[in-house]
């Protein structure tokens, strides 16, 4: 049915209401359990002593946040302000010269930080597969990038690998590895943009330039090639109304955002406690169903933090880089759902779409996502988690189109238009609430443990059965349609004319 559909107001106030009262007792539950638990044993090593003006220990267990914006903040911060100043010298004084620019000062700042050895590994990697380029043939530059992947994922290869970088630092590995994946996928869509190329091929230069933009080098998000070097190479570099003013507005809610995740982790231990699993088996069901859905929360927070502040130093260079992925309240189907928008663009462009073509064939769309979800699986690094986490987001973005034509079907389809715009998106609705937990469950595996995802499952659909379940489901479709709502007022703003209806769109994974 129509994406127009609209429901009347008071009825979207109390959707309002019931979702947000939930959230808040959801809320009280996490921060209950936090202050309570704040000196066990197991949280020793992730509760630390937080900002002396609350007087409270704050949850320090991911270490890519603190790294981020605590540890090594000033570290970061330099490397990215030295990048900011050089470019815009360089692109006032030679803006045909400043992709070249880029690149030097990229390449200088990974040799000092990481090392004569790991540059010239970085470099073979360019060198192997700027060859395999040249022949212009799509299978042989997957073989060759995937193969230089599994490489850096796989033992003993990666353990090689890393031993040829000398030093030792707290960093090192995830510069390391980072470093090294990113630069291989970069490479990879370098080649197969070459191979689109009618007329010649393009440079080695043009791909050390691509490769060793430095915002992007070790902690992504990965612009594939085409995109990059089309606007890198603009030298007609103008600025829209209003866009230092945007690009500094950004920069401080970034800034403002990460201070409140901060104040939040003094009272909200949601990462730490999903690790004790004594403590754990103790909570209420609403209190698991909250640490579930907000430790996802906090996972796009997260990535919409780091790629935002890379994304801020982009744009100040006149580029146009991936967006943070798609908040996880906002999305009910496995078609939209991905946590990094630029592996998410490169697996649609590469693999999802290019086999896939319109998703619409059963046959099609399953080889499509096996493929895709194959090559995530080696980029995130084959263990038992991530097989566990590929094949039930595979599953549930096929089992999506099964569920899409079957009801396309008679007599299914004849009894949806009889019923009427708003009551069909009740009742999708009802099925989008269902499918959101299903995405939450497959997700956070990935994100804790899989024992604590089997523990919220059992909670939540079999042992907290009917009441648990059944609340948890009324929240979550209020939520579910107020994200409708939104998204119907946006379509009547981008097309006043009637739409047809589209309840998901493409999707890959992080």
């Amino acid at each position: 049915m129509g994406i127009k559909a609209a429901l009347p107001r008071y009825e979207l106030y109390l959707y309002t209401a019931v979702l947000a009262g939930a959230l808040i007792w959801a809320g009280s539950w996490i921060a209950e359990a936090s202050s309570e638990n704040v000196n066990r044993k197991a949280f020793k090593e992730s509760v630390k002593p937080g900002w002396h003006y609350f007087g409270r220990k704050m949850d320090v267990a991911d270490f890519e946040w603190m790294m981020w914006f605590s540890t090594f903040r000033n570290h970061i911060l330099f490397a990215l302000t030295g990048h900011v100043i050089f470019a815009k010298i360089f692109t006032l004084l030679a803006p045909k010269h400043r992709s070249l620019i880029f690149g030097v000062y990229g390449g200088l700042a990974v040799l000092i930080t990481m090392g004569w050895t790991f540059m010239a590994l970085v470099l073979s990697h360019c060198i192997i597969l700027y060859s395999v380029a040249l022949v212009k043939m799509k299978w042989l530059c997957f073989v060759a990038g995937l193969t230089t992947l599994a490489s850096l994922k796989l033992e003993p290869y990666n353990s090689w690998q890393e031993s040829l970088v000398t030093g030792s630092f707290d960093l090192q590995d995830i510069l390391f590895y980072g470093g090294c994946g990113f630069s291989i996928m970069r490479c990879m869509s370098f080649a197969l943009e070459n191979c689109e190329k009618k007329d010649g091929n393009y440079t080695f230069s043009d791909l050390l330039r691509y490769n060793f933009y430095l915002p992007f080098f070790f902690f992504g998000p990965i612009m594939t090639f085409d995109r990059f070097h089309a606007q890198v190479n603009n030298t007609q570099l103008t600025r829209k109304d209003r866009e230092m003013w945007n690009i500094t507005t950004k920069a401080l809610v970034h800034l403002g955002v990460i201070l409140v995740v901060d104040v939040f982790f003094h009272y909200l231990y949601i990462l730490t406690i999903p690790n004790d699993m004594k403590l754990v088996t103790k909570l209420s069901d609403w209190c698991l169903a909250g640490l579930a859905y907000s430790n996802l929360v906090y996972d796009w927070v997260k990535a919409a933090m780091m790629f935002g502040v890379i994304n801020t130093v982009a744009t100040l260079d006149h580029l146009d880089p991936p967006q943070p992925p798609k908040c996880i309240t906002m999305l009910y189907v496995f078609a939209e759902t991905h946590f990094d928008r630029g592996i998410n663009d490169w697996l649609c462009k590469y693999v999802y779409d290019y086999i896939g073509g319109d998703h619409d064939q059963i046959f099609k769309e399953l080889l499509a996502t096996v493929c895709t979800f194959a090559i995530t699986t080696l980029w995130l690094g084959p263990c038992e988690l991530v097989y566990i986490w590929s094949f039930f987001n595979c599953f549930g973005l096929n089992f999506e189109l099964w569920v899409a034509k079957i009801f396309s079907l008679p007599p299914l389809s004849t009894i949806e238009r009889v019923m009427g715009e708003a009551m069909s998106r009740r009742i999708r609705g009802v099925f989008n609430a269902a499918n959101f937990w299903t995405i939450v469950l497959y997700n956070v595996l990935a994100l804790n443990n899989l024992e604590f995802a089997k523990l919220v499952g059992r909670r939540l659909i079999f042992k907290g059965f009917p009441l648990s379940s059944l609340s948890v489901l009324l929240v979550t479709y209020c939520g579910v349609q107020l994200v409708k709502e939104r998204e119907r007022q946006q379509a009547l703003l981008d097309d006043p004319e009637p739409v047809k209806p589209v309840d998901g769109g493409k999707e890959k994974a992080e």
